[in-house]
């Protein structure tokens, strides 16, 4: 444990201070946007500003990265991010809201994709177990915990604005302690989505709604808590409730999909997660914010877990070359669905009132359980045999921490690095391109 915690201590400790600010910030916008007497169709446009940006620092990163190594571009991204952080607190208009937040979008994903491809460098056979749960347990709790800080100051005021710059600004600080020597330079990533919707489409479909349903529910779900009555505070606790249940149900769904064909278990999760929109529909028209709370749990525990399994699902079917550009692939699917998804959800909000967020969400659940039960019928796959890795959709270099991919690796030069002899170790230093989930 010693020494895997030597491995990565300085990006894991970087990276859990980077998700605190990043939980904080997605529980603080909406919040005060609503304030500000912004509409809920405006704070959509934002959240999907977000998603392009996001989509868009996703695949300009790598060669960023590769002019700069992955010291610098953390360093010069965390400054920008903190900037562009004090002046939303100057930020009074729509147009100026999607500029800033769209900016966040570009430099967050190329932060992660640092963050996640020096983890994947790291993450070699002998301790990749004990990095990837030191990993994800320190950031999940991070991005969980972060949101119930908006307890302790006014939506109205700059200090928490501050406060999330003052984290990310302090995220800096185990980057520049570092003395381990950087991962390699990462590669492109190709983004081939006709070639695998023919290979595995359930995979391509899956993660396009995950970003459709997920993005705007995580976007807008503060406006939701305010406008069915919640306080402030316990609508921040409803981000906290899908992170929690995200985080207690990923492992034991990894368990379940590594058992089964995993397109039953997509077919589940999202059967599940339009049963439980309508339970929280009940439960807010009945205002049992208790129920409330434990319904967003449940929702985040079932939503936010299916990408990972499409991720495994396709991973399962192609060539142990094509792994890389095909996790690449299901992220630019993941990161349509989050660009448009908040403008459809907040649209239906915007109709029929809070309820219409998760009234979109349960019909385009139920959109993707059809389309799974019809690939079903069609074609026929046995049970997998493991390969389940919990990813989040954050940068392509998470096709490295698939099992698959690690079985199918040559032999590590002994720096806990795969030797790069051939077209799937370079594609190992490729950052894993995402989300926040």
């Amino acid at each position: 444990m010693n020494s895997s915690l030597a491995l990565i201590w300085t990006i894991t400790a970087a990276t859990t201070l980077l998700q605190a600010g990043n939980g904080l910030l997605q529980a603080l916008m909406p919040l005060r946007m609503q304030a500000e007497g912004i509409s809920v169709a405006s704070i959509g446009v934002v959240a999907a500003a977000y998603g392009l940006g996001f989509s868009t620092g996703c695949f300009l990163a790598p060669s960023f990265i590769r002019h700069v190594g992955y010291i610098r571009a953390f360093a010069s991204l965390a400054a920008v991010v903190s900037v562009l952080i004090l002046l939303m607190t100057q930020a009074h208009s729509t147009l100026a809201w999607i500029l800033l937040r769209g900016l966040t979008g570009v430099t967050l994903a190329c932060i992660f994709t640092v963050t996640d491809g020096w983890i994947s460098a790291r993450a070699s056979s002998s301790h990749r177990g004990r990095i990837l749960s030191i990993y994800m347990i320190c950031t999940k709790v991070a991005l969980m915990l972060s949101p119930l800080g908006i307890g302790f100051g006014d939506i109205r005021m700059d200090g928490l604005f501050m406060t999330v710059s003052a984290l990310i600004t302090l995220s800096l600080l185990p980057i520049a302690a570092t003395t381990t020597k950087e991962p390699p330079a990462p590669q492109g990533v190709r983004i081939e989505v006709r070639r695998l919707f023919a290979t595995a489409p359930s995979a391509v479909v899956g993660a396009f709604v995950v970003g459709l349903v997920n993005g705007p529910v995580i976007a807008i779900t503060p406006v939701f808590g305010v406008s069915i009555g919640l306080s402030q505070d316990q609508a921040a606790a409803l981000l906290f409730a899908l992170q929690a249940g995200s985080l207690a149900m990923q492992w034991p769904l990894g368990w379940l999909s590594d058992r089964a064909d995993r397109r039953y278990v997509i077919a589940g999760l999202a059967a599940g997660t339009s049963l439980v929109s309508l339970l929280i529909l009940w439960a807010s028209a009945q205002g049992a914010s208790l129920l409330i709370l434990w319904s967003f749990a449940i929702w985040g525990g079932l939503a936010l877990c299916i990408y990972s399994v499409c991720v495994a699902h396709a991973c399962d079917i192609v060539e142990p070359g094509q792994i890389v550009s095909t996790v690449g692939t299901l992220l630019f699917s993941w990161a349509a669905g989050v660009t448009v998804g908040p403008l459809f959800g907040a649209a239906a909000m915007q109709l029929i009132g809070p309820q219409g967020l998760f009234i979109y969400a349960a019909l385009a659940s139920l959109g993707l359980v059809a389309f799974i039960v019809m690939r079903i019928a069609r074609v026929q796959r046995t049970p997998a045999k493991g390969g389940f890795a919990d990813i989040a959709p954050t940068s392509s270099a998470s096709a490295t921490l698939s099992p698959r991919a690690e079985r199918e690796a040559p032999p590590s030069n002994g720096e806990g690095e795969a030797a790069p002899s051939d077209q799937k170790v370079e594609a190992s230093a490729v950052a894993r391109a995402d989300t926040a989930s």
